[in-house]
């Protein structure tokens, strides 16, 4: 009888310190879940920030691209400007 009463008191003890457990898992759980959700906002802003600078990039990158083209076209036709007036006076 006393040592039911003993194995009673212990498995009470042993139930609790797993309750105690089981919250702290609960508490952890959550912790790591607002972490991650956190994170998570934080690299889609960075992805978006990044893909806007991309875009800013693609388009100085274009613009660039249509000047070089324009000023070559200038230096072509200066060449065939340069090349027409020296064989007239040749």
């Amino acid at each position: 009888m006393v040592q039911d009463v003993e194995d009673l008191r212990q498995l009470k003890a042993r139930v609790r310190e797993l309750e105690e457990k089981l919250a702290q898992v609960r508490l952890s759980r959550r912790v790591l879940l607002h972490l991650l959700e956190q994170m998570e906002a934080e690299r889609s802003q960075f992805v978006k920030k990044l893909e806007t600078e991309n875009r800013r990039l693609q388009k100085a990158n274009a613009r660039y691209a249509r000047s070089l083209l324009k000023k070559n076209q200038q230096i072509i036709e200066l060449e065939s400007k340069l090349q027409g007036g020296a064989s007239q006076n040749s």
